[in-house]
């Protein structure tokens, strides 16, 4: 039996320290609840903790980075390669005392194809002890049997501890309690039902951290203060630390190719961008200039002339809830004007989901920036899956035939969809979005952590962009 690690300090990049994975036996049965509680508790205990996500979802994470005040991480190895879930995360555990990762799903569910996806393929990539979350509303002795199938399902994963959530009593607890003890796996907690903590919904989930963060300051104080009273929080670190540490390698990041400045969209509307996107543009030399499409009248660039060297390069549109703000984005015609003109002026963008949706026509006959020629408008069927990605046509992130992998997560359409990527899923295959050798449009979002060739290519035709400006400028 190892025991617990002695608190050194921040690890250094590349190695992986004190480490634990909250899993759950499905979705809905607590798991962002208890990851985010704990974070929020080790945070107001000083333990600098970090938080990751496993899987391409954006919503959870924002929680996290609220809980512990660090940028939000996903670690999603079917995009990225199961490979690089180690390296993706001892980057986000960096300079931090442990990690928290939550899960996916259930524990053992992944992508339709069979490819490592799941919450367990993580925990093993991590070596990671797993703490599984069980809803007991509706249980008492069965948690046993669950607990019990779920702990000897897969003898490479390492069930550790269990949290019962949403448990109506004392008397309830003891049961369940009682249930388990002769399985000889921790009770670490077991959390009263609180429709308090019922975090707000909405189609895709919860509803983003950006949106109103004063309440989810003023839940997040009421979760800790649960999490403190019904969670062995000690146990929990105690369990992060016995897991051994890992050397991991390096993340794949891109190679730096050029100064550049990219206007990134951002607030309440466009919150859906990977944090390591942003990192990589960066590491590939673009200065990040975040605006915010419900707010600012025009995009962001210097007060000297169009023409000057720090007038932008390139635009990042990311996914987010459009149709929510849908009225007060198509007000803001300015706006819509500045990006029509821009990009008709060979800005270089990269619009995913929500933003393919801002450079349509319109979204429900609200008019917004015109710049790709088709009508979007909500649905009531949910598209959603990983896909494989194949440009029909050049645009900047490659010629013809450059090939990624990303994720589709939506309940809207445009009309026409539109030939320039064909994708591929389980399921069935298709042609979706726009481009041209500087746009960009579609309802695939990626993720930069196992391929940073897409980031690269962008970069290296803004950067043309920008030498053609110079070049022309009197």
């Amino acid at each position: 039996m190892i025991g617990p690690k002695q608190d050194c300090g921040p690890e250094p990049l590349g190695t992986l320290g004190p480490r634990v994975v909250i899993a759950g036996t499905s979705s809905g049965v607590g798991k962002t609840t208890v990851a985010t509680g704990l974070l929020a508790a080790f945070a107001r205990r000083a333990k600098r903790p970090a938080g990751a996500k496993i899987g391409p979802d954006f919503i959870d994470p924002s929680y996290h980075a609220a809980a512990s005040r660090r940028p939000a991480r996903n670690l999603d190895p079917w995009m990225c390669g199961i490979d690089q879930m180690a390296p993706l995360a001892a980057r986000a555990a960096h300079g931090a005392g442990m990690l928290v990762v939550e899960g996916v799903m259930g524990l053992f569910d992944g992508a339709a194809d069979g490819s490592p996806s799941s919450t367990a393929d993580v925990a093993r990539a991590l070596r990671a002890p797993v703490i599984l979350v069980i809803d007991a509303s509706a249980m008492a002795s069965s948690a046993a049997a669950l607990l019990h199938g779920f702990a000897t399902f897969d003898p490479s994963i390492a069930v550790s501890g269990v949290v019962f959530n949403r448990v109506g009593s004392d008397g309830h607890e003891t049961m369940l309690r009682e249930a388990v003890a002769p399985l000889g796996i921790s009770v670490l907690g077991a959390l009263r039902r609180d429709d308090r903590f019922a975090w707000r919904d909405r189609h895709l989930g919860l509803v983003p951290v950006a949106e109103n963060p004063a309440s989810v300051d003023a839940s997040l104080d009421r979760l800790t203060a649960a999490i403190e009273a019904f969670v062995d929080i000690e146990g929990v670190e105690r369990l992060a630390r016995s897991a051994e540490s890992l050397q991991t390698g390096p993340v794949r990041v891109p190679r730096r190719v050029a100064p550049v400045r990219i206007a990134v969209a951002s607030g309440p509307a466009f919150s859906f961008t990977y944090t390591d996107t942003v990192e990589a543009f960066a590491a590939a030399g673009a200065e990040i200039i975040p605006f915010d499409p419900l707010l600012d009248e025009e995009l962001p660039r210097s007060r000297k002339s169009p023409s000057d060297a720090d007038a932008l390069d390139g635009l990042l549109i990311g996914g987010g809830f459009p149709e929510v703000y849908a009225e007060t984005l198509s007000g803001n015609g300015r706006l819509l004007g500045d990006i029509a003109d821009q990009v008709g002026r060979g800005i270089v963008t990269w619009a995913e989901c929500g933003g393919l949706l801002l450079l349509c026509e319109s979204l429900d006959g609200h008019p917004l920036a015109g710049v790709v020629p088709a009508e979007a408008s909500m649905t009531g069927t949910l598209t959603l899956g990983y896909r494989q990605a194949s440009s029909t046509v050049a645009s900047p992130i490659g010629p013809g035939g450059t090939f990624f992998k990303g994720h589709e997560f939506h309940y809207s359409q445009i009309e026409p969809s539109g030939t320039a990527l064909q994708l591929e899923a389980r399921f069935g295959r298709g042609h979706e979005g726009f481009a041209t050798a500087d746009l960009l449009a579609t309802y695939v979002h990626f993720h930069p952590g196992g391929d940073p060739n897409p980031i690269e290519n962008f970069v290296a035709r803004a950067a043309l962009r920008r030498a053609s400006r110079r070049a022309d400028s009197p």
